[in-house]
């Protein structure tokens, strides 16, 4: 049913997809607690609000999400940008940082809908691969210095690199030797876990999905034994800092106070925040979905995500967005449908109903190392390296990106990426890749002249061009046709090999207008060889056709076999 993707799974459900999705759900909760908490302490808000952004939330992505395996909620990089965008914006208008949290998902929400039903699914595509790359990776780095301060109970503060190392600096003449002990105690935990409790649970005899499986419980882990280290040695009383009372119940559905002055602060971060979110979404949505041959639309993904942050600015929480780690997890724990979803929903609001008074005496170290140890996954630096190595441009795009959020800081970062993908697109596109061609022995191709064997006339020369034409080569394109019969006086035909150019827009037809004009006054003849037919449509429209001094050929052998026995 169009606009109601969850009929698709609703109307063959069964006791045995109940089943896997039960089981993936069980396991999907029992990570997500301890990741909506920390990364509510992240993005600023109470404990609590972590668990309300991952309830209501997650079954409205399941009724209109397209990926029956993604897994809505709390991340990393959104509770990062959250914390920046709600904090410049308090600092502008005063308002109730929770209340600011909940009108940024709210507006998080509009724009993405907006977007689903403009069909502006495209948009994904114009952030690039290194540009997300750097950014995460930066982003990822700026998050486990932030939690440094819970580690080492110290006061810090900043959203780039030198004001966190800075402050970070600043407050270690309060460090606190309890909470670096039970901060290092959780880190060390989690850390040997994720290194090498799969592998010893195997040895053991496991299977490994079962042992990656009990692995994904570790925080869970953390979470008790710092919690009865707390409460044994009254860690609080040593000043360390807990989470403290957090309130029992669900959520209450509320329309969050509309204020022009705060959304005029939060829409940029809002749009920004709507955008990453939504990459980063549609990369594992599709991912996970061409592993099982299901399809995931881009368009009424925009809408799912959209119907999510509205639940969650409804529900008192904060923007979310499809969490890599809890979607390959809820992916390999078996989940089948959008029901996985629903049921961990269900899993978290008896967490909010039941579990809140566990969560006292929760140090809040322990959540910052569950967030320092889930993001180093986030941090590739030595794909710079790989790209480098590849692509210069994409490796400028990458740094410029991490270099960028790291300094400036994450919105700027994003901002610094695609306009630098977009310089450097220009600039490579304005110096397109040419060739002067010549035809390989025995055959109908045509290869570089520079890098192999072939035949050649001093009458033709044969120009393959390997971009599409328009205003920043156009000039390009002239200076080359020039430079090439003032090389070469005995030049009378030149063709340009167009199997490469996909469009030719105005500014590029008049420099073609131009070459042809001066060529005809110097004796030569201007030639096309295998023009594509939306091009030759659109040159039909105009008169250059009726002007062009020499032919369109359908073939580059073809022009270079007539032209040569043309005396």
């Amino acid at each position: 049913m169009k606009g109601f993707p969850a009929y698709a799974w609703l109307k063959g459900y069964n006791k045995d997809l109940l089943i896997a999705d039960s089981i993936a759900a069980i396991i999907v909760t029992v990570m997500l607690i301890p990741q909506s908490l920390g990364y509510a302490m992240l993005a600023g808000v109470s404990p609590e609000v972590g668990l309300y952004a991952s309830i209501i939330p997650l079954v409205a992505y399941a009724l209109l999400g397209t990926s029956r395996t993604l897994s809505v909620g709390p991340v990393a990089v959104i509770s990062l940008m959250t914390a920046v965008a709600v904090s410049d914006a308090v600092a502008q208008t005063g308002a109730d940082y929770h209340e600011a949290a909940i009108v940024l998902a709210l507006l998080s929400g509009c724009v993405l809908v907006v977007m689903g039903f403009l069909k502006f699914g495209f948009l994904a595509n114009f952030l690039s691969h290194p540009v997300v790359s750097g950014f995460i990776s930066a982003s990822g780095i700026l998050i486990a210095l932030s939690q440094l301060k819970h580690l080492l109970g110290i006061s810090a503060h900043g959203d780039t690199l030198p004001s966190l190392l800075l402050s970070l600096s600043q407050g270690m003449h309060a460090l606190n030797l309890p909470t670096l002990a039970i901060g290092s105690f959780a880190l060390i935990l989690l850390i040997g876990c994720r290194r090498y409790l799969v592998r010893s649970l195997i040895a053991v005899g496991l299977s490994e999905n079962a042992a990656g499986t009990i692995s994904k419980a570790a925080p869970v882990l953390a979470i008790l034994l710092t919690i009865v280290a707390t409460i044994i040695f009254d860690l609080e009383s040593l000043g360390v800092a807990i989470v403290g009372e957090v309130p029992r119940g669900l959520p209450t559905l509320v329309f969050p106070t509309i204020e022009w002055p705060l959304v005029k602060a939060l829409l940029p971060a809002a749009i920004l925040i709507s955008v990453i979110g939504y990459v980063e979404s549609i990369s594992v949505g599709r991912t996970l979905g061409a592993k099982r041959r299901q399809r995931v639309d881009a368009n009424q993904e925009l809408v799912g995500l959209g119907a999510a942050n509205l639940a969650s600015a409804l529900s008192s929480g904060f923007p979310v967005t499809g969490g890599f780690s809890r979607s390959v997890v809820n992916f390999d724990a078996g989940a089948q449908t959008g029901a996985a979803s629903i049921l961990t929903a269900l899993g978290i609001a008896l967490a909010a109903l039941f579990l809140t008074p566990i969560l006292y005496f929760l140090p809040k170290a322990t959540l910052g190392a569950t967030i320092i140890v889930a993001v180093m996954s986030l941090v590739d630096l030595g794909l710079v390296k790989k790209a480098w190595n590849y692509s210069r441009r994409d490796a400028l795009a990458l740094l410029g990106t991490l270099v960028g959020t790291l300094l400036v800081g994450v919105e700027a970062g994003v901002i610094i990426g695609v306009a630098l993908s977009v310089i450097l697109h220009l600039y490579h596109t304005s110096k397109p890749h040419t060739a002067i061609v010549g035809e390989v022995p025995g055959t109908e191709h045509f290869r570089n002249v520079d890098r192999h064997d072939v035949i050649t006339d001093p009458k033709i020369c044969s120009i393959r061009i390997d971009e599409s034409l328009y205003f920043p080569n156009a000039s390009y394109l002239e200076d080359l046709v020039y430079g090439a019969i003032a090389k070469n006086p005995d030049i009378k035909h030149i063709v340009l090999m167009c199997s490469a150019v996909n469009s030719i827009d105005m500014s590029a037809l008049e420099a073609l207008e131009m070459i042809n004009s001066r060529l005809s006054e110097l004796g030569l003849k201007l030639h096309l060889s295998e023009v594509k037919g939306p091009i030759m449509d659109a040159l039909k429209r105009t008169d250059f056709l009726a002007h062009l001094s020499g032919s369109i050929y359908l073939s580059q052998h073809q022009a270079f076999n007539e032209l040569r026995d043309d005396h």
